[in-house]
């Protein structure tokens, strides 16, 4: 059984993790096929306990020690698999890198994706955690995906709808947490009439620095990765998870109330009654962007995401996390959400 899946015994994951934390895992195995999940299933390695499937290791903190099996998804392959005038479902193996998706795509003209550049982690990890950046979700351009089910030992498919996105979030951060791998994510990209989304800040501002009208995918790629090359730093020069928290969403109510305290305070309605506040925002004016305490600190160009210095925990960063919680409750009676999964 070992050899022929590839199974592993005390494997230290320091660098599978991008906050370059020490972990170890009491097993390890790298999944390269689905043939693979199969033998394992029938060898009834699942029968005892879930494993925790591991990606790109770039939203995850991890405990000194994992208390179940760890599966390194490594399913590669990426194919056009429909394709008409105006669009193609590109189908991507889940532990490809989700960068050199989008970079792929922006190469051969596929529109839709070019906002979500350069965020770190792999593609199977993408749905699960609905990840967005500056207007754009990857539920917008999302087909469907595959999965194998540890419940009823099959594979399955999921459509938008099934997947129930929400900020953040989806049917397998929820009820399905830890039941379903994903092995191939589709996703629906236009090849004409692009739908280009520069309203965001950031963008227009740096699209207006460089006198950019009319933009097209290439520019707002560019853009996106200049744009997070100055705010975030590398995972491969400090350890971190990008953004450790969610930005937090409050009632109108409560956010007018703030403003007449923290007149500048930002806030962006939704059109429900709700708005969406800035946690880096919240975090900084809370006095602990930059700030450092022994091994773990806030990046000093964005308090949004918590580095490790160096020999930092896990246990030492979820303290510092909640350290700050606690500062921004106190004071802006906000309480932020980790958008990082938390693995013991």
């Amino acid at each position: 059984m070992s050899q022929k899946t590839g199974i592993q015994k005390e494997v230290t994951l320091t660098h599978l993790n991008t906050l370059r934390l020490h972990s170890v895992a009491p097993v390890f195995i790298n999944i390269t096929s689905e043939s693979q999940l199969r033998d394992l299933d029938k060898n009834g390695f699942f029968n005892d306990q879930l494993p925790f499937v591991l990606g790109g290791g770039s939203n995850i903190l991890l405990s000194d020690r994992l208390s179940v099996p760890v599966l390194k998804m490594s399913i590669s392959g990426v194919e056009i698999i429909e394709d008409d005038d105006k669009s193609v479902l590109i189908k991507a193996g889940a532990g490809e890198n989700w960068h050199e998706l989008v970079a792929y795509a922006v190469k051969k003209g596929l529109g839709g994706i070019e906002n979500l550049a350069l965020i770190p982690g792999t593609v199977g990890a993408a749905p699960i955690q609905n990840i967005g950046a500056y207007g754009v979700e990857i539920e917008n351009l999302f087909s469907s995906l595959e999965v194998y089910d540890l419940k009823s030992k099959t594979f399955r498919s999921f459509n938008t709808e099934e997947c129930k996105f929400g900020y953040r979030d989806s049917i397998f951060k929820r009820e399905l947490k830890g039941q379903m791998v994903v092995t191939s994510v589709t996703l629906r990209l236009t090849k004409v009439n692009h739908v280009i989304h520069d309203s965001y800040f950031a963008l227009k501002e740096y699209l207006n620095q460089y006198k950019i009208q009319n933009p097209g995918i290439e520019d707002i790629y560019h853009a996106v990765i200049a744009i997070r090359q100055s705010k975030l730093p590398d995972p491969a020069e400090i350890g971190n998870a990008g953004s450790f928290f969610k930005n937090p969403v409050i009632e109108k109510k409560q956010y007018d109330e703030l403003r007449s305290q923290w007149e500048k305070i930002p806030g962006y309605p939704d059109g429900t009654g709700w708005v969406k506040v800035p946690a880096a925002w919240l975090i900084e004016k809370a006095g602990w962007k930059g700030l450092r305490l022994g091994n773990v600190g806030t990046y000093e160009s964005q308090a949004l995401v918590i580095v490790n210095h160096g020999g930092a925990t896990g246990k030492e960063v979820l303290d510092f996390s909640k350290k700050i919680q606690q500062a921004v409750s106190e004071l802006f009676g906000i309480d932020l959400i980790p958008e990082v999964n938390i693995i013991q």
